[in-house]
């Protein structure tokens, strides 16, 4: 359960806002999301813009989005995050928050105009998930670099083994490169989803496992050639997610859940995105947050305009709306799944005389 103690010390209107959010926050997550339970995994995926080194200068962070955060990510037992900076004190903070029953593991940055000084990260809770001790950032072979020119992968993606359960899995985080919507830079992103799968797919020859890909993929649509890039290496992403966008317009299918299933005993349950602007940084909450915008983009419009031109008071309002709040907590949804992991009464059944024993209890 994260802490809330500290939140006594804000002043008097912040601190209410905060608990009125917070309740609000809770009773949508009750509503959307189901209860952790001890036969079931809550996987989940985030990309956390630019978590936190401001450099675009859109914030910083207030401290209460910090809690509206460390609340989301408290329901869910394990979750991949992406877009961490080079400065963890951030990461600290949220860990802080989450409380004592949550630890992460995560890379170190990945260095290059390419890399944007991001890490990859999971954040899980100890009670529920328990980190069974491989990790590592995936480095292709020479035969297989993502262009011809040699290039790795913009962001290097980041592999970690766990158990829930009975369920032993393999997760993938990435970071896919975007670069434009068409031409060479295209290619590019399609290649490294399809490079990412394929060195899985081979893998899982010589290291039979349940392999899951999760992240950031910027696909274009379910239908798109980046989609395809990872179905034709065997993964599979469950029916409630196929056809859910993931970004703050709602037009987009960025993020995904892919797995490349061995163990037959697993089953899907519930899935699907956590649109946190239901109870957080509610289009009306936009007065209540005026001062905390910065006025020099708040106020003035900082391209595709004369230089000094000032927004109208609608444009004031898309600011908050399209970009504001997409630096106080992101431009991407949260997107989950739900795992059965418990397969307790397969392997009893398999007991039977006759019967091929399925694998020990973990």
């Amino acid at each position: 359960m994260p802490r809330y103690y500290t939140i006594k010390n804000y002043a008097k209107p912040v601190r209410n806002r905060v608990l009125e959010r917070l309740l609000d926050l809770r009773q949508q997550l009750n509503s959307t999301v189901p209860p952790s339970k001890p036969d079931s995994l809550l996987l989940a995926t985030w990309n956390i813009r630019d978590f936190d080194s401001n450099k675009f200068k859109h914030g910083p962070r207030l401290k209460e989005s910090f809690h509206y955060i460390a609340e989301i990510i408290a329901r869910f037992d394990l979750v991949a995050v992406q877009e961490i900076n080079r400065d963890l004190a951030p990461l600290k903070n949220l860990m802080y928050l989450l409380g004592n029953d949550w630890d992460f593991i995560m890379t170190g940055v990945t260095e290059g105009s390419s890399g944007n000084d991001e890490r990859m990260a999971y954040l899980f809770n100890t009670k529920r998930v328990r980190f069974t001790n491989l990790a590592g950032q995936v480095v292709l072979p020479k035969k297989d670099l993502v262009t011809e020119d040699g290039l790795q992968f913009a962001r290097t993606p980041y592999v970690a083994s766990f158990q829930a359960g009975w369920f032993k899995f393999n997760l993938c985080t990435v970071h896919i490169y975007f670069g434009s919507e068409s031409g060479a830079a295209l290619d590019r992103r399609v290649q490294e989803i399809n490079k990412i799968a394929a060195h899985f797919k081979k893998l899982n020859q010589k290291e039979p496992g349940d392999y899951i890909l999760l992240g950031d993929f910027n696909i274009v649509s379910p239908k798109h050639k980046t989609m395809e890039a990872l179905r034709k290496n065997g993964f599979a992403i469950p029916a409630p997610l196929q056809n859910i966008t993931t970004n703050l317009s709602r037009n987009k299918y960025y993020d995904q859940i892919a797995f490349k299933q061995s163990d037959k005993r697993l089953e899907f349950g519930q899935a699907g995105v956590f649109d946190y602007r239901c109870a957080v940084f509610r289009n009306e909450d936009f007065e209540a947050y005026y001062e905390d915008m910065p006025a020099s983009f708040r106020d003035f419009h900082t391209k595709g305009r004369k230089k000094g031109q000032r927004r109208t008071k609608a444009e004031k309002e898309d600011y908050y709306k399209k970009e504001w709040i997409s630096w106080q907590m992101s431009d991407h949804l949260l997107l989950w799944s739900e795992l059965k992991v418990d397969f307790t009464n397969d392997y009893l059944k398999s007991l039977f005389p006759g019967e091929k024993a399925l694998a020990d209890f973990p």
